[in-house]
């Protein structure tokens, strides 16, 4: 399967609306970051689209995502890293892991758990080395930590001071290579 056919098949299967407070259902295929309380959003389908195709997710990746926030990227993420792989999301809000977590349960999502966040600590260093990582807040900087936290040839999405940020760590030593892929908007990331 081709990467795009990849992603066409992850959102068929898990629809936005699932993630979405009751009240926001309707606006679901609106091209739009959504409001889903506590100050956070789910983006616009377009905007994790582009997240998605740069992170480059492959069947059996150990994934993490920082700011599950609705779970929606989380469930999207376990679909494309199959049966073989596995996703974790982290969230800083206590009401949303807890709402995330029943959303990926009814919606049949089997590889992927939200826990809360470590106030102390930004991502999972203690679960990595990871090959994929999605933050969906936005950074003020490149986050060293979340880097660290990549296996060999792994892959971090982050949106960096507006500009759409993708870092490869290299599968030898050396420096990660970082490419800047447009500009957007997201709510600020805590700790970064």
């Amino acid at each position: 399967m081709t990467p795009a056919a990849a992603l066409d098949a992850a959102f068929a299967a898990q629809p936005r609306e699932r993630f979405l407070p009751p009240e926001r259902r309707a606006a679901a295929g609106t091209d739009a970051p959504l409001d889903i309380g506590h100050g956070q959003t789910s983006s616009q389908p377009r905007t994790v689209r582009a997240m998605l195709g740069l992170l480059d997710v492959r069947p059996g990746h150990r994934v993490l995502d920082v700011g599950s926030g609705s779970a929606w990227t989380t469930a999207l993420l376990a679909e494309l890293v199959g049966p073989g792989g596995s996703v974790l999301g982290v969230e800083r809000v206590p009401e949303l892991v807890a709402v995330g977590a029943q959303r990926l349960e009814a919606s049949g999502v089997l590889r992927a758990t939200i826990r809360p966040a470590d106030p102390d600590v930004l991502g999972a260093a203690a679960d990595g080395p990871f090959d994929r990582i999605l933050v969906s807040a936005m950074a003020t900087r490149i986050p060293r930590e979340l880097v660290d936290q990549l296996a060999p040839g792994g892959v971090l999405v982050v949106p960096v001071a507006g500009v759409m940020t993708r870092v490869e760590r290299p599968g030898r030593a050396g420096a990660p290579t970082v490419t800047e892929h447009g500009r957007y908007r997201f709510v600020p990331l805590v700790g970064g």
